[in-house]
Formats: C-alpha cells, structure tokens, sequence
C-alpha cells in the first residue's frame, strides 16, 4: 500500500450522512482513523451530529479539512436532505466546525468516486458480463432512499455524473407488476422508483401485495420482510423480496441504457447486501437484459455488480480528498 502524498496532520475529517445513519471517520495516519456512528434523527442538525462526533474524541489535534457526503443533492451552498429534515450552508458548517476546507457531494456521487478503489473481494457479480475498459459505470443504491450516479474512469480517477434518478417513475413489465403499480398510483399518485426500491419502499410493496392477495399486511419493518423471505416462512414476504429484485434488475437495466453504463452497474447501499444469494437467484438479471431484441443483446455483456466492501462512500470521499485507501 502507497504511503500519503500529502501529510494528513492535523486529522482529516469525512462523513458518510444518510436519512438513518450519520458516519463519521478521523482520518489520522495512513492505516488510521477512528470511526462513529450516530443515528440522524437523534440530532438537530449535520452541525449538531458533527460536533457530537468530535466531542466523543476528546481532546486532540481537530481536522482542517473535511469531506461529507449527503443523501441529497448538492446544487450551490445551500444544501437540504431528502428524507431527512436537515438543512445547511457549506460555507456556514465549515465555519461552524473550524475547518479550512469542506467538499461537500451527493453520497451516491461519492460511491462513484470509490469504485476504482474496490478490490476484488469488495464485491460480488450477480450474472455474466465483462467490463468494458474505460466505459461509463452506473451505480444505484437503495437504502432509506434511492440513490443513483455514474462516473466516467479516467486516468485522475474519473468524472462523476450526479443526478436524482431514484425519483424517476417506475415502470411495470408483467401483469403482476402493472396490478402493484396500479394499486400504489390510486394512494401515492405518481410512483417513483425510491418509493419501491428502498428500505421504506419495501414495507409498501409488501403493503401492496397483502392488499392485493386479500390478505391484511402485518405491521413488518423492511428487516423484518427480508428475513421472513429468506425462510421462506411468510409467503407475502417471499413474492415481495422477489418483487423487488425484479423491479430493480427492470430498474438497473434502464440506468445502463440510460448511462451506456458498458463498464458495468454497480448495486450499493446497505439494504441488497443482507439478501445478495437471494438476489443472484432471483429474476433480477434476467429483468437487467429484457429489453427487447436490441436492447438485450447491448445488455447482455454488461456486467452487474454487488458491492460488498462496509463503507465504499468513504473510499470516494478519501479520493476527494486526495487521501489513498485504507
């Protein structure tokens, strides 16, 4: 491993904010960083959280220099979550927190920033495919919400393409679908793609199919649906998880088309890794190819991807920063 090309004292600061979880890490020494979680909601503000983290430190040199990535867009200074009700200013929290310099990007964008830093065992292929070199990458990441991003290699890294296509609308491809969709459009109006594919999403597609199987849906948590799925104890459950995967395999598929994501379709978040056998033998890359006759066969080489790797968002927030991977 290559040592720092620039001298990380005094620490450097990154975080890792979504609607749940607020991570932090101090990065302070090429294998050394101590890391925090927070729940979120348990704090006012990024601020707030932020100087909760630094005080459980203690005493000691405090970071100049920081990189948060965000579950929301980042579109000038001012910066509002999606799923969560924080609201700030960067210039005003890099103030707040004593530091010289804040990058500040969506988390997704960041994941993007990552991927050249992931090894072989930081994830799985889920189905055939083989990258093309230098091709564009598309990355999604269901979690409290749906993220999604691509990124462009090139030899400084590569160039990130932040966008929020998890507010896309969903579309339907069997009857099956069309019926769920429908059942949903009648409550929510217009469905995207974030209200199925992700953690809430999947307490209302299980939601859905209850009512449409006449069957009264129990008051499940999204973890709660995945493991009665896996055991196959609970047959609402078990269509439900495979629902899912077949949503998002129609879903990643449209981003490939979408991005000419030929380099591959990188699945992140921390929902899809509690189920990832489960994925590989579910409908999701057969719904990833059809397509349709052209379409298909531009998929079919496409390699899709489950990332493995526990903090892949701050592999791409250490290359923001110029900082090499642990």
């Amino acid at each position: 491993m290559s040592e720092f090309k620039i001298n990380p004292t005094p620490p450097i600061l990154l975080a890792d904010l979504g609607a749940t979880n607020a991570r932090f890490a101090m990065v302070t020494g090429p294998n050394q960083e101590q890391i925090g979680l927070l729940r979120s909601s348990d704090y006012p503000s990024l601020a707030a959280a932020a100087q909760a983290f630094l005080r459980s430190l203690g005493d000691g040199p405090r970071p100049t220099r920081a990189a948060f990535a965000v579950a929301a867009p980042v579109i000038g200074d001012l910066v509002t979550f999606t799923n969560l009700p924080w609201r700030f200013s960067i210039r005003d929290l890099r103030d707040a927190l004593g530091l010289n310099h804040l990058d500040v990007i969506n988390d997704l964008a960041a994941t993007a920033l990552g991927l050249p830093s992931l090894t072989p065992k930081d994830h799985r292929p889920i189905g055939d495919g083989i990258a093309e070199p230098g091709a564009p990458i598309a990355v999604l990441g269901p979690g409290s919400g749906l993220g999604v991003s691509g990124l462009l290699p090139g030899p400084t890294g590569g160039t990130v393409i932040s966008g929020e296509g998890g507010h896309a609308t969903l579309a339907a491809s069997t009857d099956r679908e069309a019926a769920v969709l429908a059942y949903l459009s009648q409550r929510l109006g217009p469905v995207s793609a974030e209200q199925v594919l992700s953690g809430p999403g999947l307490v209302t597609l299980y939601q859905a199919v209850g009512a449409l199987n006449d069957q009264p849906p129990q008051p499940l948590t999204a973890a709660e649906i995945t493991t009665a799925a896996l055991t196959q104890s609970c047959p609402i459950c078990l269509e439900t998880l495979t629902l899912f995967c077949s949503f998002l395999g129609s879903f990643a598929g449209n981003l490939a088309l979408t991005f000419g994501a030929r380099g591959g379709v990188y699945i992140a978040g921390g929902i899809v890794p509690r189920f990832a056998e489960f994925l590989a033998h579910s409908p999701f890359r057969h719904r990833f190819t059809d397509k349709g006759q052209h379409a298909s066969a531009y998929l079919a080489p496409i390699p899709t991807v489950l990332i493995t790797h526990p903090q892949p968002t701050f592999l791409g927030l250490r290359a923001c920063l110029g900082v090499p991977p642990r």
